[in-house]
């Protein structure tokens, strides 16, 4: 760093506010001036602990462990705006403030458009409007940091309300004679959507198509997908394309959309036609849904392979004969029996939701509430929330209980 001399001032203190010290790191290949902006510091007993590169090379391998950066713009191996933006690339959360010269305080405005906290003028600063400007510097970048944080989220909150429009969306349906109810609730570990997804759309007058899927990961990539093959199921449905031909279909979409190759979606499908009342069941991969009829627990089995590990792989139908006015269907995603059951480590499984479905029933728990209490039996065997997301669709006679 070349040019007029730093002037000093003593007897100013500058004690900023908090009495946090400043780690900074001062790129500077000219030990006078190191000297000087030492002793600057030094005499206003500044908080700040200061550490010397003698080049870029230097600083790269120290800017990690610092607040802030004070940056001469004439380097051996960078200068002017160029070493700014070389720095600005490896400073991550540190601030950075450059050095100019009377001269080259044009240089000084610029850097400040190019992305540094701030510029300071050999000649014109004093201990205290260094530690001054040091200081604002930082809380500057953290201001920056914080606000553009802050975008971040309101923009993923944006696209997980987009994405949840699209993974759960209104049921298609006008049957007097049943009542729906869904449910979702999104996994400890993020607050947005991940790769669960359902659907209802009526097919006939007195017939219903429902559908619960996931596809694994999360993540945006993972929901959108699941948007992608939900939608694909619902247009496959309003076709009337036949039944046994779906899954193959939305297996297709999968594997054209999805990103990586090991990528796959476990999906269930119930027909309910109550002119007949027979269920339908077609399973790739999902957790079975569980059918409550005259307060009986029945696991609807019907296992076949996921979507996207075998192609064309056979899905076969299960049947099911209602039989009873007294009924309840209930399909849901593997988040909600993924937990732990209890202090032992074992898995709630499919056995564990079918003891909580007979415990619900014995204490009269009413249908509307049934999927949250579910999760909160399940959370409290778990120990705490659940890890994954659950989704749910509860499928029963209007006016049931």
């Amino acid at each position: 760093m070349s040019g007029p001399d730093l002037v000093t001032r003593p007897g100013r203190q500058a004690g900023p506010p908090g009495g946090e010290r400043l780690r900074v790191l001062l790129v500077e290949d000219d030990p006078d001036d190191a000297f000087l902006v030492r002793e600057l510091l030094a005499e206003v007993n500044a908080p700040v602990d200061l550490t010397v590169a003698l080049s870029l090379a230097a600083a790269r391998a120290q800017v990690d462990r610092v607040d802030c950066v004070l940056l001469d713009l004439g380097l051996p191996d960078a200068t002017g705006l160029d070493a700014l933006r070389e720095v600005l690339a490896i400073a991550g959360r540190a601030a950075v403030c450059v050095l100019t010269g009377l001269e080259d305080e044009y240089l000084g405005m610029a850097a400040v458009a190019v992305g540094a906290q701030d510029y300071l003028t050999k000649g014109q600063v004093d201990g205290v409007l260094l530690t001054r400007a040091l200081r604002y510097a930082v809380e500057r970048k953290r201001s920056q940091d914080n606000a553009r944080r802050l975008r971040e989220i309101e923009l993923r909150q944006a696209e997980s309300s987009r994405l949840e429009r699209g993974l759960l969306p209104q049921p298609l349906m006008e049957m007097p004679a049943v009542s729906l109810h869904s449910f979702y609730r999104a996994g400890r570990h993020r607050g947005l959507l991940g790769g669960d997804f359902y659907d209802v759309v009526q097919t006939a007058p007195q017939r219903l198509d429902l559908m619960v899927g996931d596809v694994c990961g999360h993540g945006v990539d993972e929901a959108a997908l699941g948007v992608e093959l939900r939608v694909a199921w619902r247009a496959l449905m309003l076709a009337g394309v036949a039944d046994e031909a779906v899954l193959p279909a939305m297996e297709e979409v999968l594997i054209s959309e999805r990103s990586q190759e090991e990528i796959f979606a476990t999906v269930a499908t119930v027909r309910a036609d109550l002119a007949t009342g027979r269920l339908t069941l077609r399973l790739a991969g999902h957790p079975p849904p569980l059918l409550l009829r005259d307060g009986q627990v029945c696991v609807l089995n019907g296992g076949n392979l996921v979507l996207g590990i075998v192609r064309d792989a056979a899905r076969t139908a299960t049947e099911v004969d209602l039989g009873t006015q007294d009924w309840a269907l209930l399909m849901y995603t593997d988040g909600l029996i993924e937990g732990r059951n209890g202090g032992g480590g074992e898995r709630l499984e499919v056995t564990g939701l079918c003891t909580l479905l007979s415990r619900a029933q014995n204490l009269g728990v009413p249908y509307e509430e049934l999927p949250g209490w579910l999760v909160s039996r399940a959370e409290e065997a778990n120990d705490g929330p659940l890890a994954d997301d659950v989704a749910m669709l509860l499928l029963t006679p209007d006016g049931g209980s």
